[in-house]
């Protein structure tokens, strides 16, 4: 396969619902649509890990979190890898090796001391989990086209179980569009776009650019026209509003708390879910001048065009904001648009893909051998149409946030199962239930089914190496045992069946 340039379009804590394709009736994000008319709409596709850093790593190396062990966030680090280790393998690298221009314009934060120049991205360094609003180049573009500085008002932000103020969701920005730094990364971007067309121009170098955006992720700040752009009133609020918490992980309580759902009205959460719409209406606007840049540089046909995020966001959801210990769809289930030149327009593919799937994807299109990226499975031939044999599930991991939890996730057709070590287990039927509000993992006509995804996902689990499986092994019905679980060593006979049915 010829290489191919590759435009990579990532934004951060994005929710599915929000765009128009799929589903959202007063969604204004034509250019996506237009991206998911010509090119192919995934709709399953997951985050390996609801966590920005992990997931950001898990696409730079094509490994699940648990195997780069780079697993929380720089600012609420618990004691994990804050860096990728020295020599890991990035698809920046053999892109690189391959001949390619990479760059990269927006949110980092697949690190904390390396940076994104480290591994061979070009493009301005914009670390932090929101817009570094005091950034020099940003400060920069502001000095340089006249416009106004940061400022905003109509905080929108609950009260802490402490009493003290919570963070803040949501505010107005008085600035112009022009102003903001959704409007300056695409700028950059723009530019880094022409630099590189000249070269494709010149020598034919290809070239693979990603776009990050910082948001949609909260605070949602953005100007008059975005902040106003949806009524509150025409806002259907999720069901999983009605979540009560009962027979789930009381984590899940606590993080309602610490979110301050409860301290603030109903209205005031219809508002902010209008203000996140418009803060995707904006991002899809700045969008669209990027491609808009692909075009007019004639580049449109041979160049690869991804869209993604890292994952979900609550938005009132289950009486949550942001992510965190809880593994429901809001937050692992994300937005996920391919176009290749040549492949099918305008498909749906069912199949449960990756954020991992897009590492070796990008090397598949360079011509780069994707087994390095040992937990991705290129999807190339889905979007050309094929009918390649495919994984019927999906597993989904959790590492902690503000402290350690460790989760698994197994997701198939119809049902979804949570293991949670600390607490109660969760088991979904998605069919019946697709807002998740019922725990049905205890219930006895269940039993059947739920042994059989624990003895899915613990064959599963062993056989990518996660040592997750070790508590699985005494604690549930995971089938027949062929170790010792205790590892003393000492009783060759603790789960020979023959010797333990004689006794």
């Amino acid at each position: 396969m010829a290489p191919r340039n590759i435009l990579f379009l990532m934004t951060d804590q994005h929710r599915v619902d929000t765009l128009g394709a799929y589903g959202n009736a007063l969604a204004v994000t034509p250019v996506l649509d237009e991206l998911a008319r010509t090119g192919t709409r995934f709709d399953r596709w997951y985050t390996p890990t609801a966590i920005c850093t992990p997931a950001r790593a898990s696409l730079l190396t094509g490994q699940a979190p648990f195997r780069h062990r780079v697993l929380a966030n720089h600012e609420r680090n618990v004691g994990y890898l804050e860096d990728l280790e020295d020599g890991a393998f990035t698809f920046v690298q053999a892109l690189r090796e391959k001949g390619y221009n990479t760059g990269l314009v927006g949110k980092w934060h697949a690190g904390t001391e390396k940076k994104a120049a480290d591994f061979g991205f070009d493009g301005p360094d914009l670390p932090g989990w929101h817009n570094p609003i005091e950034n020099e180049d940003y400060l920069g573009y502001l000095s340089e086209h006249g416009l106004p500085p940061y400022a905003i008002s109509d905080r929108i932000r609950g009260t802490l179980p402490n009493g003290g103020p919570g963070n803040l969701l949501a505010a107005r920005l008085h600035q112009p569009v022009e102003a903001t730094f959704e409007h300056y990364l695409a700028t950059r971007t723009i530019e880094l776009l022409e630099r590189y067309a000249a070269e494709v121009e010149h020598d034919g170098t290809p070239f693979f650019l990603e776009l990050n955006f910082f948001g949609p992720h909260l605070p949602y700040i953005v100007p008059d026209e975005y902040f106003d752009m949806f009524d509150p009133d025409t806002i259907e609020l999720p069901k999983s509003i009605a979540e009560t918490f009962e027979g789930k992980p009381p984590v899940q309580r606590n993080y309602s708390a610490h979110w301050t759902f409860d301290t603030m009205p109903i209205e005031v959460t219809r508002k902010l879910i209008a203000v996140y719409w418009g803060y995707v209406a904006l991002i899809d606007q700045q969008i669209g001048r990027v491609m808009e840049a692909l075009e007019r540089l004639g580049l449109v046909d041979e160049t690869a065009v991804f869209f993604t995020c890292d994952h979900g966001e609550f938005t009132g959801a289950h009486r949550l904001h942001d992510k965190g210990p809880a593994m429901y769809e809001d937050i692992y289930r994300t937005p996920g648009l391919l176009r290749i030149p040549g492949g099918v327009a305008g498909q749906v593919r069912t199949e449960f893909v990756s954020l991992l799937d897009c590492t070796a994807t990008i090397l598949d299109l360079a011509g780069v051998d994707p087994s390095p990226a040992v937990d991705s499975r290129s999807l190339v031939p889905l979007v050309e149409g094929e009918q390649p044999e495919w994984e019927d599930d999906i597993i989904c991991e959790f590492h902690g946030h503000h402290f350690p939890y460790p989760q698994r996730m197994l997701r198939d057709e119809r049902y979804k199962l949570v293991v949670n070590p600390d607490s109660v287990n969760e088991l979904y039927d998605l069919w019946n239930d697709p807002d998740e509000l019922l725990n049905v993992c205890d219930h006895p006509e269940m039993r059947g089914i739920r042994d059989r995804m624990m003895r899915r996902l613990y064959g599963a689990l062993r056989e990518r190496g996660d040592n997750f499986y070790h508590w699985m092994t005494t604690m549930y019905d995971v089938g027949e045992v062929d170790y010792d679980p205790t590892q003393s060593g000492l009783d060759e006979t603790t789960y020979d069946s023959s010797v333990t049915e004689s006794v």
